[in-house]
């Protein structure tokens, strides 16, 4: 009886499968921060800073704490964080191959 790896291998046609597993994991962590870095542009754009910059002038503040304002400060908080995250993670796995 042949195990779950040796079936994959078979339908994939590579070996050894820990290696295209690596890969997918890393297309598909590629494929998110894409997504991160978009929101990054886009709040870059619409602010004319960086996350930075923003946190440092105080931006939510002298908008009034408006709602629009406080979200694009969490939508862009998490942009940065996943892009960083993403980043190290990508590393790893990279170092695997």
């Amino acid at each position: 009886m042949s195990t779950v790896i040796e079936e994959i291998e078979k339908i994939i046609g590579e070996k050894p499968i820990d290696k295209v597993i690596v890969k997918a994991l890393i297309r598909e962590l590629r494929r998110q921060l894409s997504e991160f870095i978009l929101i990054d542009n886009a709040m870059r754009k619409k602010y004319g800073m960086s996350f930075e910059e923003f946190k440092a002038k105080n931006v939510v503040k002298e908008k009034g704490y408006s709602f629009e304002v406080e979200s694009d400060y969490c939508d862009w908080e998490m942009a940065i964080d996943g892009i960083n995250t993403l980043r190290e993670k990508i590393e790893k796995l990279e170092r695997l191959l």
